[in-house]
């Protein structure tokens, strides 16, 4: 600790011309609360130590859930805090537009790569079909293991025509081991059919996935080390495979521990007392809520 701070060592992430390049990534859906603080906290601080870049992206890719006041009530929010970007929504930069509603036409082209190579086939299976078709549930997953349902090697070529209302996933063989050394967490290991199974690229909304235009910009904003909340490990096995099917570098990932509840529960956006705008509002110290967060064990 240093005057209540702490002491980050150098950061290591995959050779880069243009140096060290972090993102805060959040989501228009609801206040921030001290759950993102944390996380955003830390990836200000890895990349401030080494003299690096910060960008700054409005996750707004749901309509239904994304509003504009929110995108308003992060910049506010971030900034009491002390954090500041080099590059984002508010201020541009050399790699806009910064909000991933206006990039949908960079997620188009990454989709229809990935589709010309043989990586994805339709389906037309809802939640409730997957989960009706499991025999037993598949317990520390973040979504269930889709059993294959829609497989082109399942189905007859008429079912897998292109519709306007199929989802597209990501054909991962049963059993392929995806590893990788988190900065935070070390060495990971998952494995396809057990920990995830084929996901979903394209939504049959006709958006992208979180995990594909998360992806895609962060090939397109020169990330370097992407630095999130653990509840996200198994996103990066599934981003590694969309990173190789595009012949692109992954950037290097640093998982940070969740800050959770009394109860030691995650915290959600619902629960508004612990939204750092009613912390605002109730007269809170940026400067104490930063040394509170710094005193939670790393990473």
């Amino acid at each position: 600790m240093d005057g209540g701070r702490v002491m980050i060592p150098a950061v290591q992430t995959p050779y880069s011309p243009f140096g060290y390049r972090g993102r805060l990534a959040p989501s228009p859906t609801g206040w921030l609360h001290l759950g993102h603080a944390g996380t955003f906290l830390r990836a200000w601080q890895r990349a401030r130590v080494g003299g690096g870049q910060l960008i700054l992206r409005n996750e707004d890719l749901d309509p239904a859930r994304c509003h504009s006041e929110f995108v308003t009530g992060f910049l506010e929010d971030l900034g009491w805090l002390g954090l500041d970007w080099d590059e984002g929504p508010d201020i541009g930069g050399p790699y806009g537009p910064y909000s991933q509603s206006q990039r949908s036409s960079l997620y188009r082209e990454a989709f229809e790569r990935l589709r010309s190579g043989g990586f994805l086939y339709p389906c037309r299976c809802s939640r409730k079909d997957i989960l009706d078709a499991l025999h037993a549930p598949h317990e520390g997953t973040d979504e269930p293991v889709y059993p294959g349902t829609c497989r082109p090697e399942r189905v007859a070529p008429d079912y897998r025509g292109s519709r306007p209302e199929v989802a597209w996933r990501f054909h991962v063989k049963d059993g392929q081991r995806v590893r990788f050394v988190d900065g935070g967490c070390g060495p990971q290991e998952f494995v396809a059919g057990v920990e995830f199974g084929d996901f979903v690229v394209w939504r049959s909304e006709g958006v992208p996935s979180y995990q594909l235009a998360c992806v895609v910009d962060d090939v397109a904003m020169r990330i370097t080390e992407v630095v999130r909340g653990r509840d996200l490990l198994s996103s990066t096995a599934r981003q590694l495979l969309l990173y190789g099917a595009l012949g692109e570098v992954a950037p290097a990932f640093f998982h940070c521990r969740l800050v959770t509840d009394e109860k030691g529960v995650r915290l959600a956006k619902r629960q508004d007392a612990l939204s750092l705008r009613t912390l605002r509002e109730r007269g809170r110290n940026p400067a104490d809520i930063r040394r509170e967060l710094d005193a939670i064990p790393a990473p």
